[in-house]
């Protein structure tokens, strides 16, 4: 059954909501003591903020309008720290020939210097903040491909729609280019540079299993964190999206920023390879990343895709990283939506529910103790600089969405598509875009 807030009511109550206990804070509520359990409570809604979350049964004033969610669960909106909002939905014109990261690399960078004009990259992007929004997210942190002239056409463009979203969704853009580049180029490093300061951006760069492992690496990274603290950047890399266990480049990474004694925040996407290598070599790997706190965000939708594919062989392995035992050494640990429906991920849409629903089943999430739906919320949150988002608490905004499911085996086992999305107390008025809209892009 649809459901329905109270009409034209600024103030009023959602009764016996299902919250998961890590991430709401109330009356009544101790403290929390494990897994993503959820627990009942009463919100009171007012003039768009949460103004009291108590602990049921609660007693509440009969005045004040109120509706029994009957158990249903209420979320805070989604936080998405990894995804490529430029690359986005470009498979109908550039599908991947072989499923393979090699056949994505090649297909993308063919597709981005025929089409990647302002327009283009500003129709795709705006479709994907369209479907996000729909779904429940309140943050994104994009990466930008950022070579040579793209530069300067995409984070113009993520510019104006960061403008554009402002008090819809929160965006953040990082800056993608390989590390390589520092002595290839260095002036399309400087290039680089100058618009992720411009454009209040961080600081990005892939590392390839093919980078050596030489001083030359060591150089690079130290003159890449030394712009970051020059420029008061943060940090967001790309690593070891490989299934060698040999490559080494996370390691490099944290091990410059102990040298360099950086004290921005840093997050490190894929880290595949970590999962492969024996016991000692990730265990080291992992005490480095926790002294020098460094996050980790998995994507497992793009890992478990594109990952160990080799034409007439079932894969061996699910291609993501060692997330529990990264969560179990402190490191702070995410998952995220990577690409959508572009060479790289054929597929998604943006949608948190997907993002966790298969982060569940490719990571087993399940029987672990541990609240995991803080890697989709308050951990985002945390990395991205968000005070308030990802959780639930009295004085925030009243954003959230409420889901028909009350329990995480229902939320889990279907899509959620009659959830219901809340922007400051009130019910979002939208519908996801037809794929239609696209059609003049692939003509």
């Amino acid at each position: 059954m649809p459901i329905a807030l109270p009409l034209n009511a600024s103030r009023y109550w959602l009764r016996q909501a299902s919250v998961p206990h890590a991430l709401v804070k109330g009356e009544g509520i101790g403290p929390h003591s494990g897994g993503d359990q959820l627990i009942h409570a009463a919100m009171l809604i007012a003039d768009g903020k949460i103004a009291r979350i108590v602990a049921e049964p609660a007693v509440i004033e009969d005045s004040v309008p109120s509706l029994d969610l009957a158990g249903k669960m209420v979320l805070p909106r989604f936080v998405d720290v990894h995804t490529h909002l430029d690359k986005g939905h470009i498979f109908a014109r550039a599908s991947n020939p072989d499923g393979t990261f090699f056949g994505a690399l090649t297909t993308v960078a063919a597709d981005r210097e025929r089409n990647w004009g302002a327009d283009d990259v500003r129709a795709r992007m705006d479709f994907a903040l369209r479907c996000a929004f729909h779904h429940g997210t309140g943050a994104i942190r994009t990466h930008l491909d950022s070579l040579a002239k793209q530069s300067g056409i995409s984070w113009p463009v993520f510019n104006e729609l960061r403008a554009q979203w402002k008090g819809r969704i929160e965006l953040q853009a990082s800056a993608l280019f390989p590390l390589s580049a520092l002595w290839d180029d260095p002036a399309d490093f400087r290039n680089i540079l100058s618009h992720v300061v411009k454009y209040d951006g961080i600081l990005g760069a892939v590392t390839y299993r093919g980078d050596p492992l030489t001083e030359q690496v060591d150089k690079a990274l130290d003159e890449f964190i030394d712009a970051a603290t020059a420029n008061g950047l943060e940090l967001d890399f790309h690593v070891d999206e490989s299934a060698s266990p040999e490559a080494r480049s996370l390691e490099k990474i944290a091990d410059a920023v102990l040298r360099k004694k950086f004290r921005g925040r840093v997050l490190v996407g894929h880290c595949c390879s970590l999962t492969l290598m024996d016991d000692a070599d990730r265990a080291r790997v992992i005490d480095k990343l926790g002294e020098a706190g460094i996050a980790v965000v998995s994507l497992p939708m793009c890992n478990m895709y594109l990952q160990d594919r080799t034409s007439g062989r079932t894969p061996r392995w699910r291609g993501v990283a060692p997330l529990h035992e990264l969560d179990a050494a402190g490191v702070s640990t995410m998952v995220a939506s990577d690409n959508t429906r572009d060479p790289f991920y054929a597929y998604g849409d943006l949608d948190g529910v997907e993002v966790f629903r298969e982060a569940t089943r490719i990571l087993q999430f399940d029987h672990a103790g541990r609240p995991w739906l803080e890697s989709l919320t308050t951990r985002p949150a945390t990395q991205m600089g968000l005070d308030g988002a990802g959780h639930l608490a009295p004085g925030l905004p009243a954003d959230m969405i409420i889901f028909s499911a009350r329990s995480f085996n229902e939320w889990l086992s279907r899509p959620q598509v009659d959830r219901l999305v809340m922007l400051g107390g009130k019910a979002i008025q939208t519908r996801l875009p037809d794929y239609a809209e696209l059609d003049s892009l692939f003509a």
